[in-house]
């Protein structure tokens, strides 16, 4: 039966997304040959949303996201490592939401749920 989901973030930049997703957002990771990593994710959720062109959400393409405990402290501490973000924090209704950027063009949001996670 599934057990868990792999995500994959395509950059321009692979070499340096690895080390960012290692150095800054401290991921740990598996290295499976010539410095491909596989990292290992500590938790996972996934949720199905109605596509909506008016957003850029396209029937058929997906999003990733990091969830935090407390986004404002969060934010602190990816700053220090020079994590650059794109936007404030907001209240979004599901969450605290915000944007940071990661190598080879891709912004990632990040956020703190305002909802229960069922176990």
């Amino acid at each position: 039966m599934i057990r868990g989901v792999h995500t994959m973030f395509y950059s321009s930049e692979p070499e340096k997304m690895r080390a960012f997703l290692r150095d800054k957002l401290g991921f740990p990771a598996s290295d499976i040959g010539g410095g491909w990593l596989i990292f290992d994710m500590p938790e996972a959720d996934m949720g199905v949303h109605p596509s909506d062109t008016r957003d850029g959400a396209q029937p058929g393409t997906h999003s990733i996201s990091f969830y935090c405990d407390d986004v404002k402290k969060t934010v602190t501490e990816l700053k220090a490592r020079d994590v650059e973000f794109v936007d404030e924090i907001q209240d979004l209704g599901y969450g605290l939401v915000t944007h940071f950027k990661m190598p080879g063009g891709v912004t990632v949001q990040l956020y703190q749920p305002l909802y229960k996670k069922g176990k």
